[in-house]
């Protein structure tokens, strides 16, 4: 199994780093899939979206992202998000309260893309 080296940083913290056999993350041109070996490429990270990590022990890490840059070498990926969130922290009453009752489209859509990555882990 192929698998390249990667990681997922926010300003606040660093989320992981290991190895991947896949990387797809939202950019303003439209939701790519990274595999080792693909082109480098620096693409910018929409605002309120999700970023999904297949380790190569198979886990499936899936963080909500607010804006950010992934950055793709020939010998590692990394994304850089402004903000980030496991979808395993977080806690989809919360987060539906927050969509429902938003005082703001910014809030709204943040907890969307929460909710959305929730869902993408939810995925097999």
């Amino acid at each position: 199994m192929a698998e390249i080296a990667a990681e997922l940083v926010a300003v606040e913290r660093a989320l992981w780093s290991g190895k991947a056999t896949s990387v797809t993350a939202q950019t303003t041109e439209g939701e790519i899939g990274v595999l080792p070996g693909h082109e480098p490429l620096l693409g910018q990270l929409v605002h309120n979206g999700v970023v999904t990590i297949r380790t190569t022990e198979g886990d499936k890490l899936v963080a909500a992202v607010q804006g950010g840059f992934l950055s793709v070498s020939s010998e590692k990926i990394t994304i850089l998000a402004d903000t980030a969130t496991w979808a395993k922290e977080v806690n989809e009453a919360d987060a539906e309260a927050r969509v429902r009752d938003a005082s703001s489209d910014e809030e709204a859509a943040k907890a969307e893309s929460e909710l959305r990555a929730v869902r993408r882990l939810q995925e097999k």
